[in-house]
């Protein structure tokens, strides 16, 4: 075919697609609340304090040994030569020697030292921690999912960016919005926001700065024939309307949100000059602009082998970066407002896998483990749970995943017994019943 052929072709096919396309009626294409549930949103008759979750997701799995539960009198084949667990701001908390800045601020959270569940399987205990469910039959919504539909755009959420966003990459395992389709699916940012600029997929292109893209907007419109010939086309003012969100997406509050370069020198190095520490720094800034669910997808935690040699290379700069995100949060008054929930999807093997190919690493663990609680009116300085002497099983407050997840439904006001809203018509409550421990009840405020 030569090029007189093909673009006489296109010209015959554009035509007719374009009569065919002014002919039909579609649903609208991008509007954030064309598809909301008809049901109403649960909200418990005593609405909790928090507004917004900041999910730190330990993807993998992390120690409970070496982060809030220490056992140092296990001896070195249970706890190798970290044995000299540091004393907290709370004289009844003791928490991992690797953790120097987390433990000035023992106050403001809350260790869980006996999550557990019956998997150590990583796609099904992630689904675990993250739905409360055990998978079978379709596919549930995680945590994120459901506060972004409850607390996002079927309930008023006004802002270009959208009510869930992971940084900076996907937590996988499992589709995140399940039944609930691909709306509530989080945004995934993408990027590193220990670089300059933070390239936002979407929203931040490299070498493309803010006077570039208003540019590119106007030649887009001057080019516009179609929207501009025929004003009156509802397919066509979807098709401006889409483009119109997408450019609100890129321009104004939402590019200066993802913009770390507003911050000062010194507030980016205290949260550490790390991708975990400027993330935790996005993350407030997302929170501040109303964002109601943040994840932060730290991965590297599988420590099946050489599992000190990689928790003395990283474990500072999670300390670091978590312990000044609970207090800057603190200090803007957000802490109230803002529930911190960091963990993975199991914990590791208490006694220590010394032998080839794994040479003092940790396997995997659910029934025994560690999960953290902070802010939005759970209160702090508290540890809730007994485990064993080798942190291998529990011996008093059990918490599943399903007693974790209601408490941090209740405490942002949804009440986890009412029904799902969905479009698929499905009789469900949001959340399966609590164990007989239960909800969290005695951290609640």
């Amino acid at each position: 075919m030569n090029r007189r052929h093909f673009l006489t072709q296109c010209a015959e096919g554009l035509a007719f697609s374009t009569a065919a396309v002014s002919a039909l009626k579609f649903p609208p294409l991008s509007s954030p609340a064309s598809a909301n549930p008809s049901q109403s949103v649960p909200i418990h008759p005593k609405p909790g304090k928090a507004k917004h979750v900041i999910q730190i997701w330990m993807w993998g799995g992390p120690s409970q040994l070496e982060t809030f539960d220490p056992k140092p009198g296990a001896g070195p084949a249970y706890c190798g030569t970290w044995n000299q667990p540091l004393k907290t701001n709370v004289p009844a908390i003791e928490i991992s020697q690797s953790l120097p800045n987390l433990a000035q601020c023992a106050d403001l959270f809350v260790p869980i030292r006996t999550m557990t569940h019956e998997t150590n399987h990583h796609e099904i205990a992630s689904y675990r921690m993250q739905t409360g469910r055990m998978p079978g039959g379709m596919v549930y919504p995680n945590l994120g999912a459901v506060i972004s539909m409850l607390r996002g755009y079927d309930a008023g959420y006004d802002s270009p960016i959208p009510p869930y966003v992971v940084l900076t990459s996907g937590q996988g395992r499992f589709s995140e919005s399940g039944f609930l389709g691909s709306k509530f699916k989080p945004f995934i940012t993408g990027g590193d926001p220990s670089k300059t600029p933070f390239l936002v997929s979407g929203y931040v292109l490299p070498g493309v700065d803010a006077e570039r893209q208003t540019r590119r907007q106007g030649h887009l419109a001057q080019m516009d024939y179609w929207g501009n010939g025929f004003p009156e086309n509802d397919l066509l003012d979807d098709l401006s309307s889409a483009r119109q969100n997408a450019w609100n997406l890129i321009s104004g509050t939402a590019a200066e949100t993802f913009d770390l370069g507003k911050e000062t020198d010194a507030m980016r190095d205290a949260y550490g000059r790390t991708w975990f520490g400027q993330s935790c720094l996005m993350a407030r800034r997302l929170v501040e602009r109303g964002v109601p669910y943040v994840t932060i997808n730290f991965k590297g935690w599988d420590t099946h082998k050489r599992h000190f040699e990689t928790l003395t290379r990283r474990q500072p700069e999670w300390d670091l970066g978590l312990a000044m995100l609970l207090k800057d949060l603190r200090d803007r008054n957000l802490l109230e407002d803002t529930i911190i929930w960091w963990g993975g999807e199991f914990g590791r093997t208490p006694k220590i896998q010394t032998d080839s190919p794994w040479f003092g690493g940790r396997g995997h663990f659910g029934r025994c483990f560690s999960v953290m609680l902070a802010g939005g009116g759970f209160k702090g300085g508290t540890v809730i749970g007994e485990s064993s002497e080798t942190a291998e099983n529990v011996v008093s407050r059990p918490v599943t995943p399903q007693d974790l997840l209601g408490s941090i439904y209740w405490q942002m006001g949804i009440d986890p017994t009412a029904k799902m809203p969905n479009q698929k018509g499905f009789d469900l409550p949001i959340m399966d019943p609590p164990s007989e421990a239960g909800w969290l009840t005695e951290i609640m405020g």
